[in-house]
């Protein structure tokens, strides 16, 4: 992908990915990050399901029809998708690519998988961030508490967890989410640090700079 400095300074644009397992409390960390950062995007996904009040296509979603939404897996289209509640989601590979181009800094939540994808299809723009439970303990007391999953549902879970933990070497950071101001300040730093990079740096704007 062509190396695109923005408007902002010269820099390339950025994506951040955050994986999680279910539990973590990965949303509220994201929306706690972005409230820090406020020029950071968060990436828009295509689904099926039907617009609700207020919400606006391009905005919010991509809205798609159930044949449109398949014919684009076949296409390889998504890094990820999954069927929520008989509608389908998937993160598209050309939004971010084209806004990453565009000098944007984006933030999005995606599984392992999808991260990896990520980091394939963007290698010098991607940074994967792995957010931790505390402890396997702490997860299944946070699952517990949401009261969402039965007993059975819950190990699931935890098992997957321990799957997903397993990969965290693939990953650029880790964040350990034992208090929210604090992650999101550990968090924060990260993003911080790798937005001013001097490898995201376009060397024709410092040198157009000290001319």
């Amino acid at each position: 992908m062509k190396k695109t400095a923005n408007a902002a300074g010269g820099r390339r644009g950025m994506v951040f990915v955050i994986s999680a397992p279910s539990g973590t409390g990965k949303t509220t960390l994201v929306n706690a990050v972005r409230a820090r950062f406020p020029f950071l995007e968060q990436s828009i996904s295509c689904t099926t399901r039907r617009p609700r009040t207020g919400e606006k296509n391009g905005r919010d979603y991509f809205f798609l029809t159930d044949e449109e939404f398949r014919h684009r897996i076949d296409e390889g289209y998504f890094f990820e998708w999954a069927e929520v509640y008989g509608h389908l989601y998937g993160t598209p590979k050309e939004w971010i690519a084209q806004r990453v181009a565009a000098g944007k800094y984006i933030i999005c939540s995606l599984d392992v998988q999808g991260a990896l994808a990520v980091k394939d299809l963007l290698p010098d723009d991607a940074v994967l961030v792995f957010v931790l439970p505390p402890s396997i303990m702490a997860l299944k007391q946070r699952l517990t508490g949401r009261a969402l999953d039965d007993i059975a549902a819950i190990e699931r879970r935890l098992e997957e967890a321990r799957d997903e933990i397993r990969r965290y070497i693939h990953y650029d950071y880790v964040v350990v989410n034992d208090e929210l101001e604090h992650a999101a300040a550990l968090l924060g730093s990260i993003l911080s640090s790798e937005i001013h990079c001097s490898k995201r740096w376009n060397a024709d704007i410092i040198e157009k700079m000290l001319a």
